[in-house]
This record gives C-alpha cells, sequence and structure tokens, in this order.
C-alpha cells in the first residue's frame, strides 16, 4: 500500500516507520509555509503602514548600498529610505 504525504488517514499505519533527521513540527509542507509565512510578513508590513517598492539598479549602485547598510549596521531597505528621505528633505 502507497502512501502519500497529505494522507491523514493511513498515517497510523506508518507510525513505527523511522525516518532519518528531525521530526516533523508542522503539518504543511515546505512551501506551503513559505506561503503562509510571506502573507504574514505583507500583513504585518500593511499594519505598519509599510508599501512596497520594487528598485532595479545596476550591480555597481547594489555593491555600494550593500557596502554603505553595513558599515552604518542597517539593512539595506533602511538606508535607502534614509537616503530618499534626506534627498525629498533638501
Amino acid at each position: 500500500m502507497a502512501k502519500e504525504s497529505f494522507d491523514r488517514i493511513t498515517h497510523d499505519l506508518f507510525a513505527d516507520e523511522v525516518r532519518p533527521g528531525r521530526p516533523k513540527s508542522n503539518p504543511h509542507s515546505r512551501k506551503v509555509q513559505l506561503k503562509i509565512n510571506k502573507q504574514k510578513q505583507v500583513l504585518r508590513d500593511r499594519q505598519k503602514g509599510l508599501k512596497r517598492i520594487e528598485l532595479k539598479v545596476d550591480s555597481e549602485l547594489f555593491n555600494l548600498l550593500n557596502q554603505l547598510s553595513e558599515e552604518q549596521n542597517i539593512n539595506r531597505s533602511e538606508l535607502i529610505t534614509q537616503l530618499l528621505h534626506a534627498q525629498i528633505n533638501n
């Protein structure tokens, strides 16, 4: 008898099956977990009043932004936000 990973009826038939690795602590597949986590992240951002902006830059600017954010011990998003605020306020 074959058992599917989403089969909820016959799981007790395979209870003695020893599987290598860490025990599964979440009933969802990794793909579903990632989707749920992304939805939660979007909701948290929305509650904080944050809006998403997609920005494409060349690799030289990208590396410079990464370097500056590491020097200031902030993430790249916070650095770009600070730079935009400074530009707008000037």
